[in-house]
């Protein structure tokens, strides 16, 4: 370690000591300096060092009394005395300090709770009234204004009993409900409905169809009922909200809601006796469960735009299947007119091609394997082996979904078809007059 320090002659000597020492080491420092705290004197602490003249005159050489404090040069001003204080200060200090500790412990004690005063107890307080009444368009005023046109139904047979929900459609007791609800009561069997208020009356099966699983059930001696509003199904949009209504697992008067998750999803439900029905149904996650079906999935306005139908479920034991997000409802447009149907004649009809169509899973549409002579399908120029993809805008992937299509359009309507040849893949347009009524 060097120091340099200057000299008469602009020279700068290297300071070194006749023992030498490790180089960057401390001794090698502490050499290059007088003892400190040894002299009190003006004398020179660097007695090789050379100053001018001015500086010798005007400016006395410091006492040092630390290794801290010590300059590095000669016209550094001092260092500034520390501020003292004496014994009497400090234990004037020391009270004062102790008696605002006492003060911010006694403050703190205070927040803390005491004996003087008494414990906040919540069970003790009122409990507080809502103030607000429910907003139009919401789940509670939908509910309140829905539940008391919905009824739970407990069908009782010799050999079964079976569960469901149902809406009431008239003043003096008509009641919609899904058909496997209600199936083999025509035979023997006792029909009960409750209402959301509790009181419940016997009921009598009107009519059933199997193949759309609709049927119609009547409140004895009903009068003066509260009556569910129909709403228009084709106007549904994906996304929109809904509400479900019903008994799910025997528990009425619940309501459960969510939202249109798709349309037109051709469904085949197996029923009793081996018979199975075909929907063109609404799909929802609104929460359906056993003992839904029957019941209505109304709009954010509680107007009826479904009846609750179907659920998908991944166990293969119905016992224990449950919600899981994939419900189906039968469109309120298609379940209106088959009702009325039930009601007016007991049976149930539904507009028609006047084809069949083949169950090939391999091909992308639906396969007509015959055609009925003199029927809308032969007079529009249809042929079997022609492969239906799309029915107007909507695409015909499976032969349910045609026939789903078709039974969603009204008696005597025009359709149009498009229609693949399987041999050269061409495609035609082809139009077809439904049956009527």
């Amino acid at each position: 370690m060097t120091n340099q320090f200057p000299t008469h002659n602009g020279e700068n000597p290297d300071r070194s000591s006749e023992n030498p020492v490790e180089p960057n080491s401390f001794e090698q420092v502490r050499s290059s300096y007088p003892q400190w705290g040894a002299s009190t004197s003006n004398q020179n602490p660097y007695p090789n060092a050379t100053f001018n003249s001015e500086q010798r005159s005007e400016q006395p050489a410091p006492t040092w009394t630390s290794w801290d404090s010590e300059p590095l040069s000669t016209d550094v001003k001092p260092a500034k005395e520390k501020r003292k204080v004496g014994i009497g200060t400090a234990l004037a200090l020391m009270l004062v300090g102790s008696i605002a500790t006492g003060s911010v412990v006694g403050i703190a004690t205070t927040q803390l709770g005491s004996d003087s005063s008494s414990p906040l107890n919540a069970l003790e307080q009122p409990s507080v009234q809502r103030t607000t009444n429910a907003e139009a368009g919401s789940a509670e005023q939908v509910a309140a204004a829905v539940l008391p046109s919905v009824v739970s139904i407990q069908a009782i047979t010799q050999t079964s009993a079976s569960e469901g929900s149902g809406s009431i459609i008239s003043s003096d007791g008509y009641v919609m409900t899904n058909n496997h609800v209600v199936a083999g009561i025509e035979q023997s069997g006792v029909l009960e409905v409750s209402f959301s208020d509790g009181t419940t009356a016997k009921a009598d099966f009107i009519a059933g169809d199997p193949s759309t699983d609709i049927a119609v059930i009547k409140i004895r001696d009903a009068h003066d009922l509260p009556v569910i509003q129909f709403g228009d199904s084709d106007t549904l949009g994906v996304g929109q909200d809904v509400m479900a209504v019903g008994s799910p697992l025997g528990l009425s008067s619940t309501v459960t809601t969510g939202i249109v998750s798709a349309m037109n999803r051709p469904v085949r439900a197996s029923g009793d006796g081996g018979e199975s029905s075909l929907i063109d149904a609404i799909q929802t996650d609104a929460a359906i469960n056993p003992g839904n079906s029957g019941g209505p999935l109304v709009d954010m306005e509680g107007r009826l735009i479904g009846m609750n139908s179907v659920i998908a479920s991944i166990s293969s034991g119905s016992d224990s299947a449950g919600s899981i997000g994939l419900g189906f409802a039968i469109p309120s447009n298609f379940a209106k007119r088959v009702a009325d149907q039930l009601i007016t004649s007991g049976k149930v009809s539904q507009p028609m091609l006047g084809v069949q169509v083949g169950m090939d899973n391999s091909v992308a549409g639906a396969v007509i394997a015959s055609v009925q002579d003199g029927g809308p399908g032969a007079e529009a120029g249809l042929q079997p082996g022609n492969i239906v993809t799309k029915l107007n805008d909507r695409i015909i992937d499976s032969p349910d979904s045609l026939i789903a299509a078709v039974r969603s359009h009204d008696f005597g309507e025009t359709v149009t078809l498009t229609i693949t040849q399987p041999d050269t893949s061409q495609t035609r347009e082809v139009e077809v007059t439904l049956t009527s009524e």
